[in-house]
């Protein structure tokens, strides 16, 4: 794939700008442990792992991709190394299920409605990750790509259906002082989350190719990372602490 000198350079800041975010949020929410109620603790320890796991797999991306091409003289070379993109794969199915299950754990629900909406949602999140791999390494923008991608927006729209209806009972049940952060933070869950299948989509939507297409891919996926992990995690916190200063006020 041959890139020119500014779309290397814009997919080489990305990354490097995931990796610093992500560790960045990771500290954050870790050393704000101390300022939320012991029953929030798990899903900020959570919020923390979720960044801190796309961190690492950012930091292998990275290395990926400056192993994949060199930049001498403002003329980019792909030095025949494969660039890796089942890293953010594997960083997906271990932090998308992760992310629905912490804000599920932040609303307090019941022992069996946290189990079961666990499960069923983080099944779902893994099954969309899953399903749509093998048409991102196909090789190229063709039918596999589409045919897979079509396949994983079935679990993709039953998470959004869910998110909108299943828990919209929970959410009213919730403190009125927080009601609404939560419901902010479902709209960012469906609002990132459908950035994802855009840029999936967007080579076949813009008749994108090559170099442009890569651009696109990974530029829009790592804005889509960041949004749904480390600005995700920031409310995921707010909840918590302001449930914490509400139960010991």
């Amino acid at each position: 794939m041959e890139l020119s000198f500014g779309q290397y350079e814009i997919i080489y800041n990305a990354f490097s700008f995931g990796v610093a975010a992500f560790f960045a949020a990771t500290l954050f929410f870790w050393l704000g442990l101390s300022q939320v109620s012991h029953k929030y603790k798990t899903a900020l320890v959570i919020t923390g792992l979720v960044t801190f796991i796309a961190g690492y797999h950012y930091l292998r991306i990275f290395s990926s991709f400056s192993e994949a091409y060199t930049a001498v003289n403002g003329v980019v070379t792909s030095t025949g190394v494969a660039f890796n993109v089942a890293y953010r794969y594997v960083d997906w199915l271990l932090t998308v299920p992760l992310l629905l299950i912490e804000l599920i754990l932040v609303m307090s629900l019941t022992r069996s409605e946290t189990v079961r909406k666990s499960v069923t949602l983080g099944g779902a999140a893994a099954l969309m990750v899953v399903l749509g791999y093998p048409g991102e390494v196909s090789g190229g923008i063709d039918s596999t790509r589409l045919m897979w991608g079509a396949l994983s927006m079935i679990p993709f729209i039953y998470i959004v259906v869910t998110l909108f209806s299943g828990l919209s009972a929970s959410i009213a049940k919730q403190p009125e002082d927080v009601r609404g952060l939560i419901s902010a933070a479902r709209w960012v869950v469906i609002v990132s989350w459908s950035f994802y299948p855009v840029v999936y989509f967007a080579p076949f939507i813009m008749s994108l190719e090559g170099g442009t297409a890569t651009t696109v891919i990974e530029l829009g996926y790592t804005i889509a990372d960041i949004v749904a992990k480390a600005v995700f995690g920031v409310m995921i916190f707010m909840i918590a602490v302001r449930k914490s200063e509400a139960e010991r006020a």
